[in-house]
């Protein structure tokens, strides 16, 4: 029996590979979201993307899902006289004024004195949301501080809510 070498099974494997691979593509492309014409997502649409992980990564990347967002609370926030070293919870609410759902893909703080959330959950339209940041009160005399929140909004950008204070002892 004639020994035809590692070479044969590598090229069969390859083939299988390659089988599968173009087998799970056509039924990717067939599955695929149709829903990119710009159209306003339907009530069972918007549930389904909501606990959709492929949809919501979608919504964060491709333009066509971009939506927008309305902040309902005025930046810059005047927080008053702060007490030094008191923590303060900080809010933001939003709401996704857009046809398509909102996804808040990051938010940060311009220091480590503030921590913010990042909400877990994507917004349908209409649907009103909270950003919640808690800052410990360190520092003294008159502070501003920032948060950065993106998401999928068009124009694609950073969106920059601000809240100031006055520290007293």
């Amino acid at each position: 029996m004639a020994n035809h070498g590692p070479g044969l099974k590598t090229l069969k494997m390859k083939k299988i590979l390659l089988i599968i691979s173009a087998a799970l593509i056509i039924v990717a492309c067939k599955t695929n979201d149709k829903k990119t014409t710009g159209a306003p997502m339907t009530p069972e649409e918007i549930e389904k993307a909501k606990s959709d992980s492929i949809i919501v990564e979608k919504a964060k990347n491709d333009s066509a899902n971009f939506t927008t967002i309305e902040w309902l609370d005025a930046s810059p926030k005047n927080l008053g006289k702060l007490t030094k070293n008191k923590v303060v919870d900080i809010t933001f609410r939003f709401k996704n004024s857009g046809d398509k759902i909102l996804v808040i893909e990051n938010v940060t703080a311009g220091c480590g004195c503030t921590i913010p959330e990042i909400p877990k959950q994507p917004y349908a339209p209409g649907e009103e949301g909270v950003i919640k940041a808690t800052f410990n009160g360190s520092g003294s005399g008159t502070i501003t501080k920032q948060i950065t929140v993106l998401a999928n909004t068009k124009p694609k950008k950073d969106h920059i809510l601000s809240f100031s204070g006055e520290i007293v002892e």
